[in-house]
């Protein structure tokens, strides 16, 4: 049976701009029936990394959580604590980034909670009983919550091909520790012929597992925790991922994160991923490179997995822009994707997520 993806395109008139348009897929998703009265709703989204602009803009949040608030919830926006050395890694630093990219409470109309604490630590063991994990380590306002909205920001990623929902929940709602656990498996390498021992990498770890020695990058696999962020900062492509089984079961791990972030939630939980300035890689980053197809529009869905395909498959069929880093895959059908990171079979995450029942990969795009 196919889920219903609903989708709103961009265009706008004197009688409905695009914030109205987020209301009616709000109410498309039957958020009034979702949310019950009084009931405590963790709006997941990610804040943006200081100097990165592709986040989701703070003026959408506020309409989802006044809709919230007039259907007799009390939302909250949140998001984990990251790994790496940034503008997130802890709760001071995270809440002074995300206010200082305009989530105040005068613009969002509503709190700021930092789902897994001071420093990453304060997390609540869901049991799952999967093929990688038995439990899952969540950060503990998320668990609690009594349902959750995820805002997802639809782009590119260097492990996981495309970062959407399964991504803003399984690796986003993830305590440190939980996020450790799913980047277990992946360690990258350093090709020596093309360092040429800039240093930035080193500066970048935030574990110190990078060294140079004879002007090279070295990098201590008992330190590294395979967060890939120096696949991206290092400006040469001299840290490469081992391309085994590394990113299959990177992608399983986050998966199964998704599946207990979502555990409790299924008649509470709503989705919505933002398919505008479709960036290369991460919103972790410092920066965001210029988008690699137009923008699209939004989806809604109470289906994480179908509202991921749909949007790949938006993206897929987009015109590519020659003003980005694409270097092929630019006809509309082509994959965007796999342009950029061949070696990232982004659909294992979709039909793994199917296989464990968190939804469907096939939809209806209902255009509203």
């Amino acid at each position: 049976m196919k889920s219903a993806v609903y989708f709103a395109d961009l265009r706008t008139n004197v009688r409905e701009n695009l914030v109205d348009k987020v209301k009616g897929l709000l109410e498309a998703v039957g958020l009034a029936i979702r949310v019950k009265e009084r009931a405590l709703v963790a709006v997941k989204l990610h804040f943006g990394e200081a100097g990165n602009t592709a986040y989701v803009r703070p003026v959408f949040l506020r309409r989802i959580v006044d809709m919230i608030k007039e259907v007799g919830g009390r939302p909250f926006l949140t998001d984990a604590n990251t790994l790496y050395v940034g503008s997130r890694s802890h709760s001071v630093d995270h809440l002074t980034t995300a206010i200082l990219n305009g989530f105040t409470y005068a613009v969002v109309n509503a709190p700021l909670i930092i789902a897994d604490g001071l420093r990453g630590g304060n997390e609540t063991a869901v049991t799952v009983n999967l093929k990688r994990f038995k439990r899952v380590y969540i950060g503990s306002e998320i668990v609690r919550a009594d349902a959750i909205v995820s805002v997802a920001h639809f782009k590119g990623h260097e492990l996981s091909g495309f970062g959407g929902t399964i991504k803003n929940l399984g690796m986003g709602c993830a305590s440190r520790k939980g996020k450790l656990a799913q980047h277990s498996t992946v360690s990258p390498k350093v090709k020596r012929k093309k360092c040429e021992g800039c240093g930035e990498c080193v500066e970048y770890c935030a574990q110190e597992a990078i060294s140079l020695i004879d002007e090279k990058a070295k990098i201590d696999r008992k330190k590294c925790v395979g967060c890939g962020e120096c696949i991206v900062i290092c400006p040469n492509q001299a840290i490469q991922i081992q391309w085994n089984q590394a990113i299959p079961v990177f992608l399983e791990n986050m998966v199964e994160y998704t599946a207990g972030v979502l555990k409790g939630k299924k008649d509470s939980a709503m989705f919505l991923n933002f398919i505008t300035q479709v960036s290369p890689a991460c919103d972790c980053y410092g920066y965001n490179d210029a988008p690699i197809v137009p923008d699209i529009g939004i989806l809604a869905s109470t289906d994480p997995v179908a509202i991921d395909q749909a949007s790949a498959d938006l993206v897929n069929n987009a015109e590519g822009l020659k003003s980005s880093c694409l270097t092929k895959n630019f006809k509309p059908g082509e994959d965007k994707f796999r342009a950029i990171y061949p070696n990232v079979d982004w659909e294992i995450q979709l039909e793994y997520a199917e296989a464990i029942g968190l939804g469907t990969r096939a939809y209806d795009l209902v255009r509203i």
